[in-house]
């Protein structure tokens, strides 16, 4: 079963088809057209909502049965929606303006902490869903495991499911550990059983996993749970289309370029057909004006137009990770600084950096943190981790088991003390070598701490060819 799902990953992959049937019978003449758009992953952007509310509002004028909805990680990614005063609520408002339905919490739905998740979700005028957390005593409304959502004569069912594979050891979303400590999270294949029979429970005619899991695990969700009648996920950013059980799985790559369309004719709570198609929103030109005029309003921050240094060339990731460690160190005043590939977001081009470029680059309103350790306890962390992370200050020497640190091209003792500069996720994730109790929290945000070396000490980006990325 695993290697068949595998290849079949591998060909989604490589496949780029837009259109799908299955069971091409005849349905009967009570049969409906059941048309769902969705997106995932658009990370705070928000300027192709005007154009999805145009299609969508089109669509309904000639079919009763449309519905709209989103697979998950609507914040983290764009400053107007990060760094608003209260955060996030900018994309909460579109999409409440767009016309969406439901949405499935992804991991960084979690980014900003469990008050401001609180105020979201309060916010919202579309139903959220999640059958594998517990919100406990963080405040956050606890979101139903599934919604049922009537559209004319029909009605759809979705049950929502989020990845927890965010640290190692833990059942948790790849967010900051310290922001979920009060919400208890399942593995979402230890939940499933409890909804095998949701579909005839709810007298449903459509029954969709609306997930945030990724399209690996998508696969599999659609071969072990036979009672759905469609997948429709997100997290791996991949533009998806693929049968299994007759189910369509799908979605829509990141960060708004697509709005995905699935047809389903429904006949007597069967699906005897179905077809999607990905529409390009970069290319599609007509737009809601009163949308598109709010929007306009948000994305006029000056703030974020600050010009604060100058890039010499391109740079890309791994570039920006010498650029990023260079700068904690350097402001932090440590001997050396750490930052894992994935918390860097985004490429900075030749020329003016703005405001806006540091915070595309490092989204995630992580706190600036010093930790004290001797070099065996780096040294430790980096040969039992196997942790891969960008670095400065620091090279290192592996010979068989050991490894050695090097400052300044120098050996350091085993128990010599450095410090450290470092963005407060990943000492949360490797809390067993990064104790709580030894961090000193700076009152900057690493964003916010490198907008400020730039300001003050270096306002020259030049780091091309530049790889420091270690892994042991």
């Amino acid at each position: 079963m695993k290697q068949y799902l595998y290849l079949l990953f591998a060909l989604v992959l490589l496949s780029c088809g837009d259109h799908t049937t299955i069971d091409p019978e005849q349905p009967s003449s009570a049969a409906d057209t059941l048309t769902i758009f969705f997106i995932n992953d658009q990370h705070g952007q928000l300027n192709h909502f005007s154009k999805i509310k145009h299609i969508v509002d089109k669509e309904k004028e000639t079919n009763e049965h449309v519905l709209l909805v989103c697979a998950g990680d609507m914040f983290s990614g764009n400053p107007i929606v990060d760094q608003y005063e209260e955060k996030g609520y900018p994309m909460i408002d579109i999409m409440n303006k767009t016309g969406f339905d439901v949405s499935v919490l992804g991991n960084h739905e979690f980014d900003y902490g469990p008050d401001h998740l609180k105020n979201r979700v309060l916010q919202a005028e579309f139903d959220w869903v999640c059958a594998n957390v517990n919100m406990k005593d963080s405040g956050v409304p606890q979101p139903d495991a599934f919604t049922t959502i009537a559209v004319a004569d029909l009605k759809v069912t979705f049950l929502g499911l989020v990845e927890t594979f965010g640290k190692p050891g833990a059942i948790i979303p790849a967010t900051h550990p310290w922001r979920v400590t009060e919400m208890q999270f399942r593995r979402h294949t230890d939940v499933l059983n409890t909804y095998r029979n949701l579909k005839e429970d709810e007298g449903s005619d459509v029954l969709i996993a609306l997930t945030h899991l990724g399209t690996q695990n998508d696969l599999e969700l659609a071969e072990i749970f036979p009672e759905l009648d469609a997948v429709i996920g997100g997290h791996s950013h991949q533009k998806v289309n693929v049968v299994i059980n007759d189910a369509p799985v799908v979605q829509a790559g990141s960060y708004l370029a697509l709005l995905g369309r699935l047809d389903l004719i429904v006949d007597k709570a069967r699906i005897t057909s179905s077809g999607v198609s990905f529409i390009d929103l970069h290319e599609y030109s007509e737009r809601d004006e009163d949308l598109s005029a709010l929007i306009a309003t948000y994305n006029n921050a000056p703030q974020f137009n600050e010009v604060i240094g100058v890039a010499l060339s391109d740079h890309d990731r791994n570039e920006l990770g010498c650029f990023y460690t260079a700068a904690l160190k350097d402001y932090l005043q440590v001997d050396m600084s750490f930052q894992n590939g994935g918390g860097i977001r985004s490429n900075i081009d030749a020329g003016d950096i703005t405001t806006m470029e540091i915070y595309n680059m490092d989204p995630f309103n992580n706190q600036s943190v010093i930790f004290t350790m001797t070099a065996q306890e780096v040294s430790d962390f980096f040969t039992e981790t196997r942790a891969g992370l960008h670095v400065s200050g620091v090279t290192f020497q592996q010979s068989g088991q050991k490894l050695t640190l090097y400052l300044d091209g120098k050996a350091i003792p085993p128990e010599e003390l450095v410090t450290i500069g470092i963005n407060d996720y990943i000492p949360a994730v490797y809390d067993q070598y990064f104790p709580l109790e030894k961090a000193e929290i700076q009152g900057l945000t690493t964003a916010e701490t490198i907008i400020e070396y730039l300001k003050t000490m270096n306002s020259t980006l030049d780091d091309e060819g530049c790889n420091r990325y270690f892994q042991y």
